[in-house]
């Protein structure tokens, strides 16, 4: 039951969680750093980030890494199409690349019945990787990319530089 009491916790922990517990921390073990030291560097990355100019692919390529890491992305078509009907999806990426046509059609029409942005993308391999459905070696390079036809956001996570030119491109569009 959620109210035991802490005497009972006790009793229902494993012997390996029995011992004393001890707490170290990061302190313990590594010297301090200086903060002006590291501050510097990290916020003139941050200003380089934001001056320099973002096409429409790199926006939304942003997009959809920010809205996969708050777990806001609907991956292939089941997905797709539950989060289009049930009007969850706030922007739809398709790849041109789909060779079923029943696909793209199924997909644009519940698009424009739901008043959701659609955006089509070239290549599939590279709409996959977006969405995250890859291996990512040591190097950071992707493996064993999937290659995915539609991916719609349900979240966007957060407001960033990129949701806002990909926002501005659509009320243009």
């Amino acid at each position: 039951s959620p109210a035991l009491h802490a005497e009972e916790r006790l009793l229902l922990r494993t012997p390996r969680d029995r011992r004393p517990r001890t707490q170290r921390t990061m302190a313990d073990t590594e010297e301090p750093v200086a903060a002006e030291e590291t501050a510097e560097p990290v916020a003139e990355a941050v200003v380089a980030a934001e001056e320099e100019p973002m096409d429409i692919e790199a926006a939304l390529k942003a997009v959809l890494k920010t809205s996969l890491c708050h777990d806001g992305l609907a991956r292939g078509l089941h997905e797709a199409a539950k989060a289009l009907e049930k009007k969850t999806a706030k922007l739809c990426v398709l790849a041109q690349s789909c060779d079923e046509a029943a696909y793209t059609k199924l997909v644009e029409a519940l698009c424009a019945e739901h008043n959701v942005n659609l955006m089509k993308v070239a290549d599939g391999k590279e709409l996959g990787e977006w969405a995250g459905l890859c291996k990512v070696d040591p190097e950071g390079n992707a493996r064993k990319v999937v290659n995915c036809s539609c991916v719609v956001v349900k979240e966007f996570g957060e407001e960033t530089r990129a949701l806002s030119i990909l926002m501005d491109y659509f009320k243009k569009k």
